[in-house]
């Protein structure tokens, strides 16, 4: 199995890309989705924020009220590593889960937005990174996420710049056009990785 990491900084469009991959035969590990769930009411993650937090952090339903747990990771960068702390050795234990599962697929592509400040690219086959020029990202933030620019600038300062991480990746695939070149730039590398899987079989 090939184990391929897909990163890119926000709004660069790796969702997308992630997308393509799996209809083209990849199993996806989504790490922003796996946060989502172990961040429900009832898990160890859960409590562990709300223990930390405090209930200022809860919605009235009961669940975390991510906008206001952003304004504070944002207001605050001590507070921001104790999220991450808690957050990121929970999801790298469902990905070494995930790992040891080995589906069916040739690829497994983890998606992981933090591949390069949080994770360690080297224990990957391969890295995919998909990039956009900063002000076609901070635009979509700010038209498909309904920030405010400071938001949408205060986000994308918490990532490693891009442009070092194209020198690091193994494959970059730019967004900055339309869907369908998106798509036929997603094909290309996909067809390579594709190439690398059936020659390590």
């Amino acid at each position: 199995m090939l184990s391929v990491a897909l990163t890119g900084n926000i709004a660069s469009g790796k969702s997308s890309v992630a997308r393509l991959f799996s209809d083209w035969g990849a199993v996806v590990f989504d790490a922003d989705a796996e946060v989502r769930r172990l961040q429900e009411p009832g898990t160890p993650v859960f409590a562990a924020i709300v223990d930390h937090f405090g209930p200022a952090v809860l919605a009235p339903d009961g669940r975390l009220d991510r906008a206001a747990l952003r304004t504070r990771m944002l207001a605050d960068a001590g507070e921001r590593e104790a999220l991450e702390r808690i957050v990121h050795a929970a999801v790298r234990a469902e990905h070494r889960r995930a790992l040891e599962r080995r589906s069916s697929s040739p690829i497994l592509v983890s998606d992981i937005p933090l591949l390069y400040e949080a994770a360690d690219p080297s224990q990957f086959d391969a890295v995919v990174l998909v990039d956009a020029p900063e002000p076609l990202r901070l635009e979509r933030l700010r038209r498909e996420r309904g920030l405010s620019a400071e938001d949408a600038q205060a986000l994308a300062r918490l990532q490693l710049p891009a442009a070092a991480k194209r020198a690091r990746a193994d494959f970059v695939i730019d967004n900055d056009q339309s869907r369908e070149i998106l798509r036929e730039r997603a094909w290309a590398v996909w067809r390579k990785l594709v190439s690398h899987a059936r020659n390590r079989a």
